[in-house]
């Protein structure tokens, strides 16, 4: 589960899975970016983040190592949503996501899980929802993410 919810994402979890999956609006996706170890901000100071641009505005940056790119799921994506009456919660979960020979260079630190509403990839537009420890030192071998076991998200 998140190791820390952005502000901005507080109770919207399950609604951008279901419109990332209805593919309404058109183009909306969810997007993983990795940040790095050197220079990243306290939680405290990155769940007050309005946009993937801002979580990046202070020393926190991206990774830049070679093999990395931002992840994009889309309503082909296989993102599950599953509702529990029983246990009176929802679970969001995805695929785990694997890069290829990621290069030397940056540390991982952890993983932002946003919504891209307009499906454009531009960080402005991206609003973070969840936060995911990540620590990973890339060596030139595949690195494959595993959110979390019960999936990436849960509301109850």
């Amino acid at each position: 589960m998140a190791n820390q919810l952005f502000n901005r994402g507080l109770g919207r979890g399950t609604e951008w899975a279901e419109r990332v999956n209805a593919n309404d609006p058109a183009a909306s996706e969810i997007v993983l970016m990795v940040l790095a170890t050197s220079g990243i901000e306290s939680d405290a100071v990155l769940k007050d983040k309005d946009t993937f641009a801002d979580v990046v505005s202070g020393t926190t940056n991206e990774v830049t190592n070679s093999g990395y790119t931002k992840k994009v799921l889309d309503e082909t994506s296989s993102i599950t949503i599953t509702y529990d009456d029983t246990g009176d919660k929802v679970d969001v979960d995805f695929p785990d996501q694997t890069w290829t020979a990621v290069g030397a260079g940056d540390g991982w630190n952890d993983i932002v899980v946003g919504y891209d509403p307009v499906g454009s990839q531009t960080m402005a537009d991206i609003l973070p929802h969840t936060q995911h420890d990540f620590v990973v030192t890339p060596d030139g071998s595949d690195i494959t993410a595993q959110v979390a076991t019960a999936g990436y998200f849960r509301a109850s």
